[in-house]
């Protein structure tokens, strides 16, 4: 799923009815069952994103240092890397890589959807207290 489309759904899904504020109450465990599904799948394809970039970073450094077999090299699609990289040096080719920056960006919106869910639960968490404050301004202004 795309941060828009969550972005989207809480959108909807964060609108309170104030005429209905008994029914709004009983959706909030509606809602954090949705979110709190939402929440699980996009940690869980994070982690295989972690893995797979744990994999990669460990290609690519057998690929930098020159350890890489032509099959392998030939199974990527790469050439061999001619230069000699100190080992001081090597974070620079690893962090300029093209594949792990993808890697790594890709991992980057993976984790702005998690925070962006975990912060929608968070605020669910509270909505009872919201719909409670309504409920007690409508009395206010009635005069009860």
């Amino acid at each position: 799923m795309k941060l828009e489309d969550i972005q989207t759904m809480w959108e909807q899904d964060c609108q309170i009815d104030r005429t209905e504020l008994g029914e709004e109450s009983l959706k909030i465990s509606q809602l954090h069952s949705k979110y709190f599904k939402l929440f699980s799948a996009e940690r869980l394809s994070y982690k295989k994103m972690e893995k797979e970039f744990k994999e990669l970073a460990r290609i690519k450094f057998e690929y930098y240092n020159g350890i890489l077999s032509q099959e392998e090299l030939k199974s990527y699609g790469w050439d061999p890397f001619s230069l000699k990289v100190l080992k001081s040096d090597l974070h620079i080719y690893l962090d300029s890589d093209r594949d792990i920056a993808d890697a790594r960006l890709k991992m980057d919106f993976q984790k702005e959807k998690i925070d962006l869910v975990e912060n929608i639960i968070k605020s669910l968490n509270s909505r009872g207290y919201q719909i409670k404050s309504a409920i007690d301004w409508e009395k206010f202004k009635i005069g009860a």
